[in-house]
């Protein structure tokens, strides 16, 4: 990748988003014309049209601690009490200036640090499993391969025309840790007969009309995955719908099409770039070669990895929101570890991976005190209301809500599931694919408008048995922390996690929830 002519042309552009962003302050410049100029930067205005918000692009997750340092120095040098893990493998902050937005922008392209292509009708950060390559179940490790793609869509992201945004994700065993079977276009890892494959799924995606993907009829050989990323760039930019913003993603094209047209045409498209040829990715193999050391310490946030004696750490602060003196101290710890590795997850955390025995306990005793251990605590909440413009629900207050109330009613049973709460349709919490998901809306409730969640429950992305969550209706979101206690009472007299509950116990789950909703 040319990354001096890539810099050279992303620098010339930050001005005219300065110049926008001022005129946007002023009033000389409409909210959505504005957003519309922004996104492609991963820069979003604040309901409060005067602060901003911008998105640091880590590709697929995979960071370090120099890239870590970074991210620090500039959360000190603005101000920053805390940085935000995103449900994209991405580090936001919020509240900025739009000079400051401008002036972080340039400082971060010069340690190579990209926002370009974190929103607007762009490929989205290439999602990854977070464990992928120390994951004892995964097929094998895909992260090579993602990371291709990704650097594939940077050095190309100032030419792009797409009618929408388009993700692509790679996971590395049927978990879907990067959630395939809900993508534009997922690689999942398979080992069929001795032999690696990506198993390819087209035309998922969540937000309004969501839809599970489908699967392509043959498995393809993982150094052809450029061809299969090309031709659905092409595919998108020759069928999707330039006029309709609400239908311009590629899930329409398959509504439009139909499953057999859809995969037959984007065949068509795949068979010409493989013909066109050039585009092989043949990564060097990865090697684990850390001395490993067995620890006997149990806990919720530790992985066993694949490679004997070595392990991974799961930090999840509450709603993704990661302290910035914490942030500090964690990397105080990091650098006194021999070839730490740091991986983002989707779930607004963090697994610092390749620890021995001793080091795994050192990182736990360390990061104890800033994140959650339960499934329940560690639940997903985008910025949603107050910050962001389109968020109906306040995601965050409603997540610490449901926490305190489980605190107060001394709940710890780690039966409940992983909570999925997105502030607007838009999904950015996942909630239609989680166990149990909420949405904000606003509904009126007699002569009031009350804030209230919409309930989805029997969401999943596992490859297995993926499924769009069941509508249920809504809820006040001040009754919602009461809901989630009492289902999780019922859990623990039965002993059983959510997922067994839920299927064996349809009725009486649907009778609980009929008792909330308005």
């Amino acid at each position: 990748m040319d990354t001096v002519k890539l810099k050279n042309v992303l620098r010339s552009e930050i001005e005219d988003l300065r110049e926008a962003g001022h005129k946007f302050i002023n009033g000389e410049m409409k909210m959505m014309d504005f957003k519309h100029k922004s996104g492609g930067f991963g820069v979003y205005a604040h309901r409060d049209g005067k602060s901003f918000m911008i998105r640091l692009r880590i590709p697929s997750g995979k960071t370090d601690l120099v890239e870590l340092k970074k991210v620090y120095e500039f959360a000190k040098k603005y101000n920053m009490e805390k940085i935000h893990f995103t449900t994209r493998q991405a580090i936001q902050f919020h509240g900025l200036t739009i000079d400051e937005i401008c002036d972080l922008m340039k400082e971060a392209l010069d340690v190579d640090i990209y926002t370009r292509g974190s929103g607007g009708n762009f490929p989205r950060n290439v999602a990854l499993s977070p464990l992928a390559g120390v994951n004892p179940e995964e097929a094998f490790d895909p992260t090579p391969y993602a990371l291709a793609v990704g650097n594939y869509f940077l050095e190309r992201i100032y030419t792009y025309h797409l009618p929408r945004k388009l993700k692509v994700s790679f996971s590395s065993s049927k978990n879907d840790g990067a959630h395939c079977t809900i993508q534009d276009l997922g690689f999942l890892a398979v080992n069929e007969n001795g032999k690696n494959y990506f198993r390819v799924y087209l035309g998922g995606g969540l937000g309004q009309n969501p839809r599970l993907a489908v699967k392509y009829p043959a498995l393809i050989e993982p150094e052809k995955v450029l061809y299969y990323v090309e031709a659905m760039v092409k595919f998108f930019m020759a069928e999707g719908d330039y006029e309709n913003r609400s239908k311009a993603r590629v899930r329409y094209i398959l509504d439009r099409m139909g499953e057999d047209k859809f995969i037959s045409e984007y065949g068509k498209y795949v068979e010409k770039e493989l013909a066109n040829g050039g585009m092989d990715i043949n990564p060097e193999k990865v090697n684990y070669s850390k001395a490993g050391k067995e620890t006997d310490i149990q806990s919720l946030r530790l992985y066993h990895q694949k490679q004997k004696g070595l392990y991974s750490v799961y930090l999840h602060p509450t709603g993704g929101q990661l302290k910035t003196e914490d942030l500090k101290k964690l990397i105080v710890e990091l650098e006194k570890i021999q070839d730490v590795d740091i991986r983002l997850a989707m779930t607004e955390g963090v697994y610092i991976r390749n620890l021995n025995g001793d080091e795994a306990a050192d990182i736990l005793k360390v990061t104890q005190p800033m994140g959650d251990e339960t499934l329940v605590k560690q639940s997903v909440a985008c910025i949603g209301a107050p910050l962001c413009q389109i968020g109906m629900g306040n995601s965050q207050k409603l997540l610490r809500d449901i926490i305190g109330y489980l605190k107060d009613k001394n709940y710890n049973a780690d039966l409940l599931p992983r909570i999925q709460i997105s502030g607007c349709p838009n999904s950015c919490g996942i909630h239609q694919a989680g166990a149990i998901g909420f949405t904000g809306k606003k509904k009126k409730i007699g002569e009031t408008i009350t804030d209230c969640f919409t309930l989805y429950v029997g969401g999943s992305f596992h490859a297995n048995h993926p499924n769009i969550g069941k509508s249920y209706g809504e809820i006040p979101a001040e009754k919602i922390p009461e809901l989630i206690y009492e289902i999780g009472k019922r859990l623990e007299n039965k002993n059983i996690m959510f997922t067994e509950y839920m299927d064996k116990n349809e009725q009486e789950l649907e009778l609980l929830i009929n008792s909330y909703l308005v």
